[in-house]
């Protein structure tokens, strides 16, 4: 092994000619047409060492020694330099070797150097940028699904809304199978009501198809319909679509109650239970309507306002079971006496109001309650009881007598209660002729 004073000596031309041997480590190595070379480096210094080929044609030179960069070596060879004169200074110097025998490897190359360290930096770029890629791809995805989720909850939340407004159910039910078939990635879904029209994307020929059912059941047990999804034939049942089918068959039995108690709710709000004509709210709004309608198109109507005459007798004498199947009768004779459009109300206990709309004068109202009053000529046949019925009809007619709500029942109220009295002092006159009891039991 040179030491440093030697390697010195060298530097300074000591052995200039003479068969020396040190250890460098490679820099580079190169082939040439007439000879191999190594660039070295020992202590600061750099020189070279050289294989000299015996010939000039590549095709029968041996094959160079490799040796990887940063290898440390021990390089044998003569010390020679082009310095004409070798002795004056420090001169550049290099190794002629014999053979490649005389440059042997003591030393792997550290791992920690450029070309590694570059490979090194690469893969870890390399390695952040795919990182960097898959989190992006699967943020990006976890957005689109985000999205859709908001997207279908969204769409659900107006669903809901429509539910309890008054959208026609056939319309929802179509939104509910578009739905599922967002949910399904655009899978054909359509629903078949049980009462109802075939709703959604129903493809016209189902041959060859895939096609799920998911039945519709309400909460009573009873069935509400069926919802369809077609699938193409080589794709697989998956837990997803029987949950997306779920939803949707949840979501259209939810509207076919909704609707059904909405339209039960709307009819008992606006109709009487016991006669199944219209109550006293339905009554004022219709009546608050004809007026500001009439009172645009400049044109008559007329309202009849109606006691039943001794009904309190029957609640009294029979029962109120056979009170209200007198309702019931009366209320029903009374609505074959008036037109299509006109409107029959039950307005209290035993009161009763029409409007009749169009009318031309007074004298065709007097004509409607005329018929009204001659509907009761016939007995009521109620269980076991006879009833000898009669009615007080008072008259108003719009805008002649009044132009408001108030005004229009105030008074047909009151012609109602003179045309009772005006039939109390009748019968007062004809007491001493005998009438037919108002009750009286049927015979059997």
């Amino acid at each position: 092994m040179w030491t440093d004073s030697k390697r010195k000596e060298l530097i300074w031309s000591s052995h200039i000619i003479d068969l020396v041997s040190i250890e460098a480590q490679v820099l580079s190595a190169a082939r040439g047409a007439t000879q191999d070379e190594y660039g070295l480096i020992a202590d600061g210094q750099l020189f070279t060492a050289v294989f000299r080929h015996s010939s000039g044609i590549a095709g029968t030179l041996p094959p160079m020694k490799q040796i990887p960069p940063g290898a440390r070596v021990r390089v044998t060879g003569i010390c020679i330099t082009a310095d004409p004169n070798p002795y004056s200074e420090q001169v550049a110097f290099y190794f002629l070797m014999r053979s490649f025998d005389d440059i042997v490897v003591v030393g792997n190359p550290s791992p920690i150097n450029t070309r590694n360290l570059i490979v090194l930096v690469g893969l870890l770029v390399i390695v952040v940028l795919a990182v960097s890629a898959r989190g992006w791809l699967i943020e990006r995805r976890m957005r689109r699904q985000t999205a859709a989720l908001a997207s279908l909850e969204q769409r659900r939340s107006h669903i809901l809304e429509d539910i309890n407004g008054n959208r026609p159910l056939s319309e929802i039910v179509a939104e509910i199978a578009s739905l599922a078939s967002s949910m399904l990635d655009g899978t054909p879904c359509w629903c078949q009501l049980a009462e109802g029209p075939c709703v959604g994307e129903s493809p016209v020929d189902t041959k060859g198809l895939r096609i799920a059912r998911e039945p519709i059941h309400a909460r009573t047990g009873c069935s509400f319909g069926i919802l369809f999804a077609a699938f193409d034939p080589l794709a697989k049942p998956c837990p997803g679509e029987q949950e997306a089918l779920s939803i949707a068959a949840a979501l259209t039995t939810l509207a076919v109650e909704t609707r059904g108690l909405f339209s039960e709710l709307l009819h008992r709000s606006e109709f009487d239970l016991l006669t199944g004509i219209h109550n006293r709210f339905s009554f004022d709004k219709h009546l608050d309507a004809l007026i500001q309608e009439s009172r645009v198109q400049a044109r008559f109507f007329g309202l009849l306002y109606i006691d039943l005459n001794e009904f309190k007798q029957v609640n009294d004498v029979c029962g109120h079971q056979v009170g209200d199947l007198y309702l019931q009768q009366a209320s029903e004779r009374m609505k074959q006496q008036v037109r299509p459009q006109d409107l029959l109300a039950r307005v209290g206990g035993d009161e009763f109001a029409i409007l009749v709309s169009p009318v031309r004068g007074r004298t065709e109202i007097e004509e409607i309650s005329l018929r009204i009053e001659r509907s009761f000529d016939d007995p009521f046949l109620v269980d076991d009881y006879t009833l000898h019925g009669s009615a007080s009809v008072g008259i108003a007619l719009y805008p002649e007598d009044a132009n408001t709500n108030d005004g229009l029942l105030s008074a047909a109220d009151g012609a109602m209660y003179t045309a009772k009295k005006a039939r109390k002092q009748i019968a007062q006159i004809l007491a001493g002729q005998r009438e037919p009891e108002f009750i009286s039991r049927a015979c059997g």
